[in-house]
């Protein structure tokens, strides 16, 4: 009986510690803290084109949306339509700030064309 008791408590730390790995590593938690001390971070899946990704910077959170498509020697992501969650808090984002969110999308989507959702669009053009 010693001996099993012994073994479940084993078993049970072993799985705290795995459980506290996952929590560290997990790239949501961290999109999440990223989000609330106002940082830049790119959480995405690249490998699945049928989720969203998500950037969160200045305090904002963007929401991507991936469309697969063919270009003239593969089938790839083709276009990207971003938004904003709360458009309050675009307030004080310059030109150059959506220049940075562009570059840094498109250094995972080389071959995408990138639209913004107003009032991000009308400042673009």
């Amino acid at each position: 009986m010693g001996f099993l008791i012994r073994l479940v408590i084993i078993a049970l730390i072993i799985y705290l510690f795995y459980r506290g790995i996952r929590y560290l590593t997990d790239a949501k938690r961290k999109l999440d803290e990223a989000y609330e001390q106002e940082q830049f971070y790119f959480y995405d899946d690249v490998k699945n084109v049928r989720k969203n990704f998500f950037i969160t910077y200045k305090g904002a959170l963007f929401e991507g949306e991936k469309y697969l498509g063919t270009t003239h020697d593969s089938i790839d992501v083709v276009s990207i339509f971003v938004w904003v969650k709360d458009e309050a808090k675009l307030q004080g984002f310059t030109k150059d700030d959506f220049q940075f969110l562009k570059s840094e999308i498109l250094s995972n989507y080389p071959k995408a064309d990138i639209s913004w959702k107003n009032p991000i669009e009308q400042l673009m053009k």
